[in-house]
């Protein structure tokens, strides 16, 4: 029983990482850019990743496994805002998904502990959602001008000689 909690684990492991890993990519891009709100959800949300990972891990060493520190999948090298967000919304929705069902795995194995850790991820990630999904909205009520708002208000904080961190 312990070891279909322990994969279960390892396997949110694997998609955080890749998380991080997508959204480390798409903060550098948007930062790039001058985008900086969207640089900083995108980095705000990889932080929050990494945390989910040091929780699962910390219950996959109780439980007696060991951390499988694997991405599931590749960076997928995305330039254009809207699909960096299009992809977030995708991702945050599968994992609330899987966290759903996996909480209902660990249940019926008599493991309450990891039952409520993917219940307590499911909410993050459903947060998560709801910022990515809200970007989206931005951009179709405002379209290019929201992403252009983002750039001047770089561009006048450089002017003025103010760091934009």
């Amino acid at each position: 029983m312990k070891q279909k909690s322990i994969d279960l684990l390892n396997k949110a492991v694997a998609d955080e990482l890749s998380a991080v890993h997508q959204y480390m990519y798409f903060h550098f891009h948007c930062d790039d850019q001058g985008y900086d709100l969207l640089a900083g959800l995108f980095k705000k949300i990889a932080i929050e990743e990494m945390m989910h990972i040091e929780d699962l891990a910390e219950r996959i060493l109780f439980l007696g496994g060991d951390v499988e520190m694997i991405a599931s999948e590749e960076v997928q090298k995305i330039h254009s805002i809207k699909e960096m967000l299009d992809l977030a919304t995708k991702m945050e929705e599968s994992s609330a998904n899987d966290y759903n069902k996996w909480a209902n795995e660990c249940s019926a194995n008599a493991d309450s502990v990891s039952k409520k850790l993917f219940e307590r991820l499911v909410e993050d990630e459903e947060r998560h959602f709801n910022f990515y999904d809200d970007e989206i909205n931005n951009m179709k009520k405002f379209g290019d001008n929201y992403l252009a708002l983002q750039s001047i208000e770089r561009s006048k904080s450089n002017a003025a000689g103010q760091s934009a961190e």
